[in-house]
């Protein structure tokens, strides 16, 4: 499983060197701020289209993203 914490810049080395030693996690690294936006810009997509297939919103057609470029 993997797990999201969020944790103060003024903590993080604590926290970084807490995760590292507890023997269950395999794995604790940081992430840039550019991941950190593309994960919010996917999670906000999937969310979009969730509301798409329950039938709650409208999304444009493929000619209409087009038109704007």
């Amino acid at each position: 499983m993997k797990v999201l914490i969020e944790i103060p810049d003024n903590e993080a080395v604590f926290g970084m060197k807490v995760l590292k030693s507890l023997f269950f996690v395999k794995k604790a690294k940081p992430i840039s701020s550019s991941a950190i936006g593309l994960w919010e810009d996917l999670k906000l997509a999937a969310s979009e289209v969730r509301l798409h297939k329950e039938g709650k919103i409208q999304l444009k057609t493929a000619q209409q993203l087009l038109d704007e470029l």
